[in-house]
């Protein structure tokens, strides 16, 4: 099985513009990331696909791989389809470009679910505990079935507590996937489902056309970069990270 990461960089993020770019002690966010995932050994190859030449610059001029987008994408998936469309490979692990603490203990959990060879598409997900986090839009939660595929996911605190004692627990998505080649291609075909333009969540889009996700959870602590007050938690994580 060929097994091969590449990690979406769009350069004027929404919430936070040019976050890739900001440096994170010694080197950029996109560099972190890209190093971090390269040292996890997992994969036949590593590939920065991005927007933008300053990104392309930054990851090639230290030594990466990166490719420019030729296309506009309405989604980090759509990029990722247009960087493989001509490359042999099996499963591909879309990292993301904002989570710069890349780990290798739940990649490897990740690409363990294509042993299974009903498995289409994969992600993590993390316990959720913190109160104002469950009601954060930025963090996204998900809800799973008995064989710990995704029922679905949102910006809201799901499930809804109606009671305010079920004890039921809220998981975090952690936007790491992993699909196979011939599922991330069908996917750029789809027309953009109702509930993912609602959400603003590209992965509705598996699950508004049937195909499961399926859910590994993973208690590997880690940062996401989304808005500015994240890159100052960013550099205090980094600061442990290091340490470990």
């Amino acid at each position: 099985m060929i097994k091969m990461a590449i990690i979406p960089a769009r350069y004027a993020a929404t919430r936070f513009p040019y976050k890739l770019m900001q440096m994170l002690g010694d080197k950029t966010v996109i560099r972190h990331t890209y190093d971090n995932t390269v040292a996890t050994g997992l994969f036949d190859d590593v590939i920065v696909a991005t927007d933008h030449k300053i990104i392309f610059d930054e990851i090639t001029s230290n030594g990466g791989k990166a490719v420019m987008s030729k296309l506009l994408h309405q989604s980090g998936s759509d990029r990722i389809a247009e960087a493989v469309a001509d490359i042999d490979v099996d499963v591909i692990v879309n990292v993301q470009g904002d989570e710069p603490f890349v780990q290798r203990q739940p990649l490897q959990e990740l690409l363990r679910q294509f042993d299974d060879s009903s498995v289409q598409v994969a992600s993590l997900m993390k316990l959720l505990t913190d109160e104002v986090a469950i009601t954060d839009p930025n963090y996204v939660k998900v809800v799973v079935n008995n064989h710990n595929n995704a029922l679905y996911f949102s910006r809201s605190a799901i499930p809804y507590n109606r009671d305010g004692h079920s004890g039921q627990p809220y998981f975090e998505h952690i936007g790491v996937y992993a699909y196979t080649k011939k599922i991330l291609l069908a996917f750029t075909q789809w027309p953009a489902a109702a509930l993912e333009l609602s959400e603003k969540l590209e992965q509705l889009r598996y699950l508004a056309n049937g195909v499961p996700i399926r859910m590994v959870t993973t208690a590997t602590t880690t940062v996401k970069i989304d808005v500015p007050e994240d890159l100052q938690k960013a550099i205090n994580f980094l600061k442990l990270y290091k340490q470990d």
